[in-house]
């Protein structure tokens, strides 16, 4: 059952409907931009929230950026694409092959990982790309206790009651589309179906379930990282360690998750009518934060940057009528909190995001 503050942010998105084109192209940009950035980074992806919408929106990459991530990102953007228009084709039922076309999209190829072994011994095994898993997966908590996933043999049909619970679900109508995609997100988890790439491909799903539904698509973010592992490690406190019971556990049985995953779309869901609606000058977003500045002169700053192609702390001075060093301190700011980005034709990249 969803909680209030889930049901007004709903209530309220619902008001604003149909969307005028303007107001969908700039959710869908910043969302697109949002999502890759989080989900990926969650997983350990170093390139930075300015790097990654260049490389999404213009398909360029500035300043250092490992390839691995370079390329992770782009297959990201592919698979959430791939995902999104999936969602069009309601009456088709989820299949385990659209899953691992998903997964071998987000991949791309096998790969092979190499690791040593105490003694300096060399082991190494291969990642598939749309297959299940051929080797045992765990993983070490936070806490040091490991914590073991559903095995090679158990997967094929762990996935199958998976989906066909899912389609039933669906189908039946008594649960909300906030709770299917809550509860398919743990049981999935609890399988772990692949070698890789387990996580990004339940945030998708996720996504996935509240698009088929009419809601909007909400972004796991990683600086709330600790907050979504703990939500699922409790309900694992309740679940118990066997596979089996992870994979057909109950939505009362992972209530801390759930209650999580209510709080996280209600906030999602605010966040998306505030940018829609509010019209102020001093309100800009960046990654999902609502950023109120306390004085007018940081907006016009970000708007002569964003209109112009080259802007000299002269000229901005000249613009604006402030003093130099309050302006290189202000711009500073910018920087360091990832805002903006000096560019080599000696302009300004705006990151962030104005709220009208």
């Amino acid at each position: 059952m969803e909680d209030k503050r889930l049901e007004r942010a709903l209530e309220a998105w619902k008001q604003l409907q149909p969307l005028s084109g303007k107001d969908r192209d700039r959710l869908s940009r910043r969302f697109t931009i949002d999502f890759n950035y989080n989900s990926n980074h969650i997983e350990g992806n170093t390139l930075t929230y300015g790097q990654t919408e260049i490389l999404l929106l213009f398909g360029k990459v500035i300043g250092e950026a490992d390839v691995k991530d370079v390329q992770d990102m782009t297959a990201s953007n592919v698979a959430l694409k791939m995902m999104r228009e999936e969602t069009a084709f309601v009456d088709t039922p989820l299949t385990q092959n659209f899953i691992r076309t998903l997964h071998r999209t987000l991949l791309r190829e096998d790969y092979t990982v190499y690791r040593n072994l105490p003694g300096g011994v060399q082991t190494s095994y291969t990642v598939h790309a749309g297959q299940y898993k051929t080797r045992p997966n765990s993983v070490i908590t936070r806490y040091g206790d490991r914590f073991d996933y559903a095995s090679p043999e158990e997967t094929p049909a762990l996935m199958s009651d998976l989906v066909d619970w899912y389609n039933q679900a669906e189908e039946e109508g008594k649960m909300s589309p906030v709770e299917l995609a809550t509860l398919f997100h743990y049981r999935y988890i609890r399988i772990h179906p692949f070698e890789d790439g387990n996580g990004r491909i339940a945030r998708l799903l996720v996504n996935y379930i509240l698009a088929r539904h009419g809601y909007p698509m909400i972004v796991v973010r990683s600086r709330h990282k600790s907050e979504y592992l703990e939500a699922l490690h409790q309900s694992d406190q309740i679940v118990g360690n066997a596979p089996s019971d992870g994979a057909h556990a109950t939505l009362n049985a992972i209530r801390p998750f759930h209650k999580y995953m209510n709080a996280l779309i209600a906030r999602e869901i605010e966040n998306d009518v505030l940018f829609v609606t509010e019209s102020d000058e001093n309100v800009w977003w960046y990654d999902g934060e609502r950023i109120a500045f306390r004085t007018p002169t940081y907006g016009k700053i970000l708007r002569t940057m964003q209109m112009e192609n080259s802007v000299t702390l002269a000229y901005l001075q000249q613009k604006i009528g402030i003093n130099r060093s309050a302006l290189q301190k202000m711009i500073t700011r910018l920087q360091e909190n990832g805002y903006i980005e000096r560019s080599d034709n000696g302009g300004w990249r705006v990151f962030i995001t104005p709220s009208c």
